[in-house]
């Protein structure tokens, strides 16, 4: 199966060229410009030069979130868009379970973890078994306290992952945590771990793709949405 991935979650933005398992190329760009400016053209110079058009993809992945509401709105639109457009089958994945598949480690808990401000993170907990990511919890909005606690009755050591991972390695450690942080370049968000996560979802038709954001939008907070 070729898949067309997409991953502009975060800081970080990239696409992702993937058949059957195997990378074919990636373009990642973390220079902090807006996703609506880069994604698009980044996935069309990467067709390019690998001399595939969109006719030629089987499946079109992107992450869905958690993560910056614009990043997921952009990523989201840019895949209904390339698949209503060829007529493909769309697979959107959770940002946090795609890192796991970046860094398949067993004998360790597998933490990604996202900045959500407002004192919270976006995380999930994950375990490798038997050469698949099994989870240990859903995807949420929690704090680092509460991260910490789930992790004291887990009492297995953690790899952390994710644009948090820093600031989640300072406070577990501080809090007696055996943890450690992902290596550089498989700390970040990318289109390849989204591929290799749409490999074990089931696609479905470009209308029902829809984000996951977890907790509502500033603007729906201040309307008073979901408070």
């Amino acid at each position: 199966m070729l898949i067309l991935a997409l991953e502009s979650s975060a800081k970080p933005g990239s696409c992702a060229l993937v058949s059957g398992g195997e990378l074919l190329g990636q373009y990642f760009q973390n220079s902090g410009l807006t996703h609506s400016r880069t994604l698009l053209s980044m996935t069309q110079s990467l067709l390019k030069n690998l001399d595939i058009t969109v006719s030629d993809v089987d499946l079109i992945a992107v992450s869905r979130g958690p993560g910056s509401f614009t990043g997921v709105r952009i990523g989201v639109s840019a895949a209904k868009g390339i698949a209503w457009g060829a007529d493909k089958p769309v697979c959107g994945v959770s940002t946090l379970e795609a890192m796991v598949y970046q860094i398949p480690q067993p004998g360790a808990v597998i933490c990604p973890v996202m900045d959500a401000r407002r004192g919270q993170v976006y995380n999930a907990l994950f375990e490798w078994k038997d050469e698949n990511a099994i989870r240990l919890s859903d995807d949420r909005a929690i704090s680092l306290d509460e991260l910490a606690a789930d992790l004291k009755k887990i009492k297995t050591p953690s790899l952390l992952v994710g644009d948090g991972a820093a600031i989640a390695y300072e406070y577990l450690k501080a809090s007696g945590l055996q943890c450690r942080v992902a290596p550089h370049l498989m700390r970040w968000q990318t289109a390849y771990g989204v591929a290799l996560a749409a490999l074990n979802a089931k696609p479905i038709p470009a209308i029902e793709l829809e984000p996951s954001y977890l907790r509502p939008s500033q603007a729906e907070r201040a309307m008073g949405v979901g408070s």
